[in-house]
């Protein structure tokens, strides 16, 4: 029968030799640092105000963006990205508004674009037809915090035939199994959830997380990032010394809400070390 690991994971799954999010990880990696993910949703504070400041993010130094795609029933978001996500559903924001967004950013910096997505939307739109429309926005693959291995063989297919990667995730309660099946599962990297809970800015970056690195690694996962409390260059200089990148999110929202583009922009810099 083989282990529950090799039932659920496809033989023939592969890290994609031509992801250019592992090219840029490994290229941050070269230089000695880690690389900088930057999250912001899609359509707040409107949809061209969002282009705008995911250009500002990518122009300031994230090396990787996370195009969050609202949703109603956020379970891994915090107040912050909650109130974002929420206006931009009641004015509207959509699945291809996402989609300009990823465009945006593949063509205006070089920074990599991903989505953040519960599955459910992309279930909604066509597994395989989402993929098809990212890949064709220039996207490199999908957060997807909802969605574990055990039910993911469409998204196996449809991520292999358009060359998207699969970001999977991670926690401190995270058994060794899960661990081992969630690596074997994802590519570009894996995500690891430093803290239990949902997303916001936090003055130190959890204990727990070096801890949930660690475990990653031994489970076989080539590249780790921590997200869930990075919102300052201190958290990404700290997390850099153990990870190969660090996911700020609720500290990027706030300066859009509270300084616009711009703001996204200076906030970038000073979390890349620029300014």
């Amino acid at each position: 029968m083989g282990s529950l690991i090799d039932r659920i994971i496809p033989a023939g799954l592969a890290q994609d030799p031509d992801s250019r999010l592992a090219a840029r990880i490994e290229q941050c990696r070269a230089q000695g640092r880690p690389a900088l993910i930057g999250y912001l949703p899609a359509g707040y504070p409107s949809v061209e105000e969002s282009i705008e400041a995911a250009v500002a993010l990518g122009l300031g130094g994230a090396d990787v963006i996370e195009v969050g795609l609202p949703y109603s029933d956020p379970v891994m978001d915090g107040e912050v990205i909650q109130a974002a996500t929420t206006q931009a559903l009641a004015q509207g924001v959509s699945t291809d508004d996402a989609f300009r967004v990823v465009r945006a950013i593949t063509e205006r910096t070089d920074a990599v674009a991903v989505l953040m997505t519960y599955w459910n939307l992309v279930m909604q739109h066509g597994v395989d037809r989402f993929a098809a429309d990212l890949a064709a926005a220039g996207g490199s693959g999908i957060v997807t915090p909802d969605l574990i291995p055990d039910e993911a063989q469409e998204w196996f297919e449809a991520s292999s035939a358009h060359g998207l990667d699969r970001i999977f995730l991670v926690a401190p309660s995270s058994t060794r199994e899960r661990m081992e099946m969630t690596a074997r599962a994802s590519s570009g990297f894996v995500y690891a959830v430093s803290v239990m809970g949902v997303t916001g800015a936090r003055d130190s970056v959890s204990d727990a997380a070096q801890d949930v690195v660690r475990r990653a690694r031994a489970a076989g996962a080539q590249n780790v990032c921590v997200g869930l409390g990075v919102s300052r260059r201190e958290h990404v200089e700290e997390i850099g010394a153990y990870a190969d990148g660090a996911i700020v999110g609720t500290a990027l929202v706030k300066a859009l809400r509270d300084g616009g583009p711009e703001a996204v922009g200076r906030l970038a810099a000073e979390l890349a070390g620029r300014s």
